[in-house]
């Protein structure tokens, strides 16, 4: 250590610190509450997008078909579409109610 430079050691000591204030500042912007919020909108929305993309190709009819087996009757699988409208009735009431309370949790 004797044979180390003082001038290089505080160039380091300078290095040094300017990587723990880039790290501190990322640490504090990985968890500050408004980026954790952001983050959670985000999953949320993409959750539900893709969740809406299943309903959807349900409702088309572009939903996979279950296999044939031999001996089976021909129209088995094709005979009636299911309602869906009771189960799209009932997520919309429930995002609408979830929606309403946390408005009034935020106004509280």
């Amino acid at each position: 250590m004797a044979d180390t430079d003082p001038a290089e050691l505080e160039r380091q000591i300078e290095r040094t610190r300017g990587e723990l204030a880039q790290t501190v500042d990322a640490i504090v912007d990985r968890v500050s509450p408004k980026r954790v919020a952001e983050r959670g909108v985000a999953k949320v929305r993409s959750d539900v997008e893709h969740f809406v993309a299943q309903v959807g190709d349900l409702v088309n009819g572009s939903g996979a078909r279950p296999a044939r087996f031999e001996g089976e009757p021909e129209g088995l699988w094709t005979d009636e579409q299911p309602n869906l409208a009771p189960v799209l009735i009932g997520v919309g009431a429930v995002l609408a109610i979830g929606a309403v309370i946390m408005l009034w949790r935020r106004r509280r």
